[in-house]
C-alpha cells in the first residue's frame, strides 16, 4: 500500500515547487567559521572574494570543448556552435567564512566569446533557478536566445556548487515503512545533515562563488540573468556586492523581500490552483472539439475530480510529472490537456502500491492520444515527460523495497539544503498541518500532493541580508501574472519594496521565466537596460496566445493601464467557485460510503 509519506514522494518532488526553468545577522549561525569573517551586513564594508581567495587565484584554468549531460543532444549540438564556447573547473573555498582552512570544491564554468571588443560591456552570468538547477549551459542558451546582447556581453553559465558537474551533495538515509510522512522527512534531513558538505551548500556561499569567477576572469563587475530561484541568488549577490553589480535581471521572482524562501514556497499550491482553474481548464472549453470534455471549465473540472483527481495516485502522478511542466511553460498546455482527458476517460481504480501505479502508468501512456499543435515536437517532448513519470515510480518502488529490506537510498540534497538552510522555516509540526488542512480547502487541486517540507525538520545556517537603500543597484523584475512557482505577488511585493527596481508585468500569462518574450513590449525595455543601461517606468504587456489560439484571452485579474499595474486575488471568482463545488463532491462522496 501507499503510505501517506509515499503518497507525498510520488509527486512531491514537483509539487514541492522545485523554482527552476525547464528548458540575525547572515554569518551568525555559519558553520566553520574561522578567523577570516565575511562581511554580510549591507553597512559593512562590501566584500571581494578575490581577495579572500587570493590564494587560489593563480590557479591555471584548463579549458576545454563544452559538454551539456542536462539538455537533449539536439540542444546541445546547437549550444556548442557559439563562438568562443570553452569550460574549465573552478577551485573554490568550500567556506567562505574560512577560506583558507584547505578545504575546497569544484564549480564547473562555461564562457562565452561573442562579444564586439568594441562594444562590449564585460561578462553576464545566468542562473535558470532551481535551487539545484544545472547553469552550465545557460551561457551559451542566453547568447543563442538574445543575439543583441552577446554583442556586447559575454556570457558565463555554471552549474552551483552541490549542482551536475561540480561538486554535487549526495544525501542517504533509510526508508521505513512504520514512518508517518513526518517522522520520514526528519529522517531524510538527518541523512543529509549527516553529509559533512551540507552546511556549506547555500544561497551564501554560492554568491561568494560568482564573485569569485568575476575575479577570477579580470573583471570588475557582472550582469545577470536570474530566473526564479536565481533571482533569490542574484539578489543575494546584489546585496553583497553592489558595487560590483552591473546590469541585473531578475526574471520570474521569489519574494526578495523576506529573509527566507518560505513565504514564497506557501504561495505556490494557490497560485497552481489558479493557473489550473483560470487558464488552462478554459484552454480545454476552448478547444472542446480536440479534447471533448465540453465547453464549460467547471464541468471538466468536475470530470477530473469524479476521475479521482490529485487524490488518486495515478492523477497525482500526472499532475506532477506532465500537468505542472505545462505551467512552467504554457507550450505545454496541449500536452497537458490530453493528460487530463485521458485520465478521466481511462477512470482507472486507485493504485494499490507503487508496482500496481507502474502498471497503471504504462496503461494511461498507451491511451494517450499526443494532441497537439506541433504533432513532431509535441510527441517529443511528451516522451520526456512520460519518461521522467517512469523514472520517479521506479524511485518510488525502490523507496518501498528499501522500507522492507531497511537499506538506504541516495538522493541529491542540493535543493533542499539551499532552501532550508537560506534562512529559518517555521518547524511546528502543528503549523504544517494546518497548513496542510487550510491547502485542501483553498486549494483543493495541489493540496493533495502536499505534505510538511523537508525545512520543517531543517535548522537554518544563514538568512537574506536586507538590501541597503544606498548601494543598491538598479534593477528590472519580469512577472507573468499567472506564474504558477514564483506568483506574481512575489515579484511585485518586491518590486515594490526594493530599492531602485522596475517590474514589467504581462498580463494573462501563465510560462514561468519569461525573457526573451518575442514581444517589443517586454523584450525591448530589457535590451535597452542591458545595452544603454536606460531604467523604464513600470510596464504592463499582453501576453502571447496559447498554442493553437490567435488571440490572447482576458483572464482572472485586471490590467489598470494608468496605474501601470496589474490587479491580481489569489482565489479569483472562478478558484472560488471550483473550491466550493469540490467540497461539495466530497462530502457527497463521504455520505454515501
Amino acid at each position: 500500500m501507499i503510505t501517506p509519506s509515499m503518497t507525498t514522494r510520488a509527486a512531491a518532488m514537483l509539487a514541492a515547487g522545485a523554482l527552476t526553468l525547464t528548458f540575525a545577522p547572515a554569518a551568525s549561525a555559519a558553520p566553520g567559521a574561522g578567523d577570516v569573517v565575511v562581511p554580510a551586513s549591507p553597512h559593512a564594508a562590501h566584500p571581494d572574494a578575490g581577495e579572500l581567495g587570493a590564494h587560489l587565484l593563480d590557479q591555471d584554468l584548463e579549458w576545454e570543448d563544452c559538454t551539456f549531460p542536462s539538455v537533449a543532444p539536439e540542444t546541445e549540438a546547437a549550444l556548442q556552435e557559439i563562438e568562443g564556447l570553452a569550460c574549465a573547473d573552478v577551485t573554490v573555498p568550500r567556506d567562505w567564512h574560512d577560506p583558507t582552512d584547505g578545504e575546497t570544491l569544484t564549480v564547473r564554468v562555461s564562457v562565452t566569446d561573442t562579444a564586439d571588443p568594441d562594444l562590449s560591456q564585460g561578462i553576464a552570468l545566468v542562473n535558470p533557478g532551481g535551487p539545484g538547477g544545472s547553469g552550465l549551459p545557460w551561457g551559451a542558451a542566453m547568447a543563442m536566445r538574445s543575439p543583441e546582447l552577446a554583442e556586447q556581453f559575454n556570457f558565463v553559465g555554471f552549474d552551483p556548487r552541490g549542482v551536475g558537474e561540480s561538486t554535487q551533495l549526495i544525501c542517504e538515509y533509510q526508508p521505513d515503512a512504520s514512518h508517518d510522512a513526518w517522522e520520514d522527512s526528519a529522517a531524510a534531513v538527518d541523512g543529509c545533515l549527516e553529509n559533512p558538505l551540507t552546511p556549506f551548500i547555500t544561497t551564501e556561499q554560492t554568491a561568494y562563488d560568482m564573485d569569485f569567477i568575476r575575479a577570477l576572469l579580470g573583471e570588475d563587475q557582472i550582469s545577470y540573468v536570474g530566473y526564479s530561484y536565481g533571482t533569490w541568488l542574484g539578489s543575494w549577490y546584489q546585496t553583497l556586492f553592489p558595487s560590483h553589480s552591473h546590469r541585473f535581471l531578475l526574471d520570474s521572482a521569489t519574494d526578495l523581500t523576506r529573509k527566507s524562501l518560505q513565504e514564497t514556497w506557501d504561495l505556490q499550491p494557490r497560485s497552481r490552483d489558479r493557473q489550473f482553474q483560470d487558464m488552462l481548464l478554459p484552454y480545454m472549453a476552448r478547444n472542446h472539439d480536440t479534447y471533448q470534455l465540453g465547453e464549460d471549465p467547471m464541468e471538466i473540472r468536475r470530470a477530473w475530480e469524479n476521475a479521482g483527481g490529485t487524490r488518486d495516485p495515478l492523477g497525482a502522478l500526472i499532475t506532477a510529472q506532465i500537468v505542472i511542466p505545462a505551467m512552467y511553460s504554457t507550450a505545454g498546455y496541449p500536452g497537458a490537456a490530453d493528460a487530463i482527458a485521458t485520465f478521466i476517460a481511462l477512470d482507472a481504480p486507485e493504485a494499490d502500491g507503487a508496482e500496481e501505479l507502474s502498471a497503471q502508468l504504462e496503461d494511461f501512456i498507451a491511451s494517450s492520444g499526443g494532441v497537439a499543435v506541433d504533432e513532431a515536437e509535441a510527441s517529443v517532448v511528451q516522451a520526456q515527460l512520460f519518461e521522467k513519470a517512469r523514472e520517479e515510480v521506479q524511485r518510488l518502488v525502490e523507496v518501498e523495497q528499501a522500507a522492507v529490506t531497511g537499506e538506504t537510498v541516495a538522493f541529491s540534497g542540493t535543493f533542499n539544503a539551499i532552501r532550508c538552510q537560506d534562512g529559518q522555516w517555521n518547524q511546528s509540526q502543528g503549523y504544517w498541518n494546518a497548513w496542510v488542512a487550510d491547502l485542501n480547502n483553498k486549494a483543493p487541486y495541489i493540496g493533495p500532493l502536499m505534505g510538511a517540507p523537508l525545512c520543517a525538520h531543517w535548522p537554518a545556517v544563514t538568512e537574506k541580508p536586507k538590501p541597503h537603500q544606498r548601494t543598491h543597484p538598479d534593477t528590472l523584475i519580469l512577472q507573468a501574472e499567472f506564474d504558477a512557482a514564483t506568483p506574481y505577488e512575489a515579484g511585485e511585493r518586491s518590486a515594490k519594496i526594493m530599492p531602485n527596481t522596475t517590474l514589467i508585468s504581462v498580463n494573462n500569462e501563465g510560462t514561468h521565466g519569461i525573457f526573451p518574450y518575442g514581444t517589443t513590449c517586454v523584450d525591448d525595455p530589457v535590451e535597452a537596460f542591458f545595452l544603454e543601461g536606460t531604467m523604464p517606468q513600470n510596464v504592463v504587456c499582453g501576453a502571447l496566445p496559447l498554442p493553437g489560439e490567435d488571440q490572447a484571452y482576458q483572464v482572472g485579474g485586471d490590467i489598470h493601464e494608468a496605474q501601470q499595474s496589474v490587479k491580481v486575488k489569489m482565489r479569483t471568482d472562478a478558484v472560488k467557485e471550483a473550491n466550493r463545488m469540490v467540497r461539495e463532491m466530497l462530502l457527497e462522496q463521504h455520505h454515501g460510503q
